[in-house]
This record gives structure tokens, C-alpha cells and sequence, in this order.
């Protein structure tokens, strides 16, 4: 069974709300009547890293930009431009 409370009865009975999350209920917090958050139970079985990836390329969060192992192109001009620069700098 889901409930829900205003911001300040949240806080008011949070050790109820707790109880009920326990229990496995959903707990729907409301602000001025309009729903902000839900506190539920933590899933068991946490997933692995790559479990969790997995789910945010489903949810297309994450993609994939296939560079893995290619390097980055320098942007250098000519070689030695930090040194000339620290060279102008200090006089």
C-alpha cells in the first residue's frame, strides 16, 4: 500500500514512514499537493558496474562514442611552445 504525506508530516513521522518502507510500501512526499519524491525500498542484489552501464545505455543516458583506444590528436602547432612560452614569461 502506497501513502503519502506532506513535506512536513514527512519529517514530522519519518520513523513511520521508515516502518511502512520496511514493510515495502512507497512513501509519496507531496509539496503544496503536488508530488516531489518517493521513498521506497533499496532493490536487493545491488548491481555490478556493468550491470548499472547496461541500464543507462537502455535508458539512453549513456552512449558509446567508439574511440576506445585511439588517442587524442595533439593540438600542438610546433614542438617546444610551453617552453618558449615560459621563456617570454620569465624574461
Amino acid at each position: 500500500m502506497d501513502i503519502s504525506y506532506s513535506t512536513y508530516e514527512a519529517k514530522a513521522r519519518f520513523a513511520e514512514v521508515l516502518v511502512h518502507v520496511r514493510q515495502g510500501g512507497t512513501v509519496t512526499v507531496l509539496h503544496r499537493g503536488e508530488p516531489v519524491a518517493q521513498i521506497r525500498p533499496v532493490p536487493q542484489g545491488e548491481p555490478t558496474i556493468e550491470g548499472r552501464l547496461d541500464g543507462l545505455r537502455q535508458r539512453g543516458v549513456l552512449t558509446e562514442h567508439g574511440t576506445q583506444g585511439q588517442r587524442i590528436a595533439s593540438v600542438q602547432r610546433r614542438p617546444g611552445a610551453l617552453d618558449r612560452f615560459l621563456a617570454d614569461r620569465n624574461g
